[in-house]
């Protein structure tokens, strides 16, 4: 499988939806608690940042993720959506030099938590949907959501797990798995049940 491929298809994707955004859409709520869809795109520029400038914030930040995160978007307050998707479009940035993989699943769901909320569903070609089930953000913990379960895609073949059946797209199972509560009711099975609560818990802390 050609995961930088994968990647870059998912990059250009991405780039011409933000590029097809209305100003409302930019100002609109994401999938992401707490964070429009400039929030969003703005966090998707951490991997542009320097990887030396990224340790540094989050050593200042306590070693917190979420306090890094808030700095770093923080930092691209004055940039224009232009700017934003020129920086975006212009750079894989480290943590694709790092791990391909984790780079693929983030820039997916993080595509998604724009295109659902807003209606601009896609065709998503099953290699890459396949890819990102395979290799979930591991940024985002996925084992809290999904151990114990039994994880079914109905669009493409795959399946992993053991337990309580959740079944349903590839694409709710690759969201739900990164703990986005938002797709459950595209989902079904006893398993359903479990990976509401967990969601849930992991949306109150």
């Amino acid at each position: 499988m050609d995961l930088p491929g994968l990647l870059e298809q998912e990059r250009h994707e991405f780039t011409e939806l933000l590029a097809s955004l209305t100003e409302d859409e930019w100002s609109a709520p994401s999938l992401c608690a707490g964070w429009r869809v400039r929030e969003v795109v703005a966090h998707c520029l951490n991997g542009t940042v320097p990887l030396p400038v990224y340790t540094i914030t989050l050593a200042r930040s306590g070693f917190s993720v979420d306090r890094c995160n808030a700095r770093l978007i923080a930092r691209t307050q004055e940039m224009s959506h232009a700017e934003m998707i020129d920086r975006f479009a212009a750079s894989t940035g480290w943590i694709a030099r790092y791990s391909t993989p984790l780079a693929l699943g983030s820039l997916f769901v993080h595509q998604q938590d724009i295109r659902r909320p807003l209606g601009r569903t896609r065709e998503i070609p099953a290699d890459r949907l396949l890819a990102v089930l395979d290799h979930p953000d591991r940024f985002a913990d996925p084992d809290r959501y999904t151990q114990g379960l039994r994880m079914e895609a109905t669009d493409v073949e795959w399946a992993r797990g053991d337990g309580p059946l959740v079944r349903g797209p590839g694409e709710a199972i690759a969201l739900a798995a990164v703990g986005r509560g938002a797709v459950l009711a595209d989902l079904e099975g006893s398993g359903v049940p479990i990976l509401r609560r967990r969601c849930d818990v992991a949306r109150d802390n």
